[in-house]
């Protein structure tokens, strides 16, 4: 019995559903016969729950300035201590990870997409085009990462995590490009994409649907390393006050600890200071650790039994 176009499109649904479901469970399990994987995940997956939930269960009266209660030690109403305006240190950290993560997430996001574009554009094709973008890319990787962005932040007014997502990836992705290129340059090679040559797919086709999920593990271990990376340079340029945010953000947090407050002397406000690095710090482990299985959940190849 022949079926009609609805009843293959719905059980086409179904199937793809099915198999997205089996894939995501599979991913799942993978990561959690890797413990060190499981435990990154746990911690980033702690940190995307404060970021989305965290300020709807703090008063937002806590960030308000209190100067009877400026720099005060760990108690009750203030279990981080405050810093030296009489703000809650627990309130501003929380309230500042959401602007952390967006800014991290971004600029992996935009590296990404840049070096995949470049990467798989250059190795496909090949030739000019290829020597091109080599060197466009020989040239970013030559030039240090951060004078570029020290520079780049004091020439744009940035107002937004989306605008500063873009400066940080804008002269950071030409490491992955030419490790794309690489894999890109092999996976070419393979009967499949000869055979899809031979029957005149499009490069788009080629691209989209035959190189890009050979190299989706490969992209997805790399967005981990890159918002590791990333956080420590938004740091350091919310550090140098190149970047105005809110004064909750982090790395307002260090700079506020070190010049306001005078934390590294001994004072009380030493947990101001120490809050943010150990939050950077314990979201730096929980990538590595979750970079350390992910390439192995999501390609069966690297799976051990």
């Amino acid at each position: 019995m022949q079926l009609n176009k609805s009843e293959r499109k719905r059980r086409f649904s179904e199937v793809s559903e099915n198999t997205a479901l089996d894939i995501l469970k599979s991913t799942f399990l993978s990561i959690y016969r890797n413990k060190r994987a499981f435990a990154g995940m746990i911690i980033l997956i702690f940190f995307v729950l404060m970021a989305i939930f965290g300020p709807s269960l703090l008063s937002h009266d806590l960030l308000k300035q209190n100067l009877r209660a400026r720099v005060e030690g760990p108690s009750w109403a203030h279990p981080l201590g405050t810093d030296n305006k009489g703000k809650d240190t627990l309130a501003q950290f929380v309230y500042g990870s959401s602007g952390v993560l967006t800014v991290v997430f971004y600029a992996a996001l935009f590296t990404i997409l840049i070096a995949a574009v470049v990467g798989m554009t250059a190795g496909l094709l090949g030739g000019a085009v290829d020597a091109v973008l080599m060197f466009i890319t020989n040239l970013i990787l030559t030039v240090p990462q951060f004078p570029i962005l020290m520079i780049l932040t004091m020439l744009i007014k940035i107002t937004n995590p989306v605008l500063f997502g873009l400066v940080l990836a804008v002269w950071g992705w030409g490491g992955l490009a030419r490790a794309i290129r690489s894999q890109i340059m092999t996976v070419k090679q393979r009967d499949y994409i000869e055979a899809a040559r031979i029957l005149g797919m499009p490069n788009r086709h080629i691209i989209v649907k035959e190189l890009l999920p050979s190299i989706t593990s490969f992209l997805a271990t790399n967005a981990i390393f890159i918002m590791r990376g990333a956080i420590t340079a938004s740091m350091n340029l919310m550090y140098l006050g190149l970047v105005p945010f809110s004064s909750s953000h982090w790395g307002m947090m260090l700079q506020l600890a070190i010049t306001s407050t005078g934390a590294l002397f001994g004072s009380a406000a030493l947990i101001y200071f120490l809050v943010p690095v150990v939050g950077i710090a314990l979201f730096g482990v929980g990538c590595m650790f979750f970079a350390s299985g992910l390439d192995e959940a999501l390609n069966p190849r690297l799976r051990t039994r």
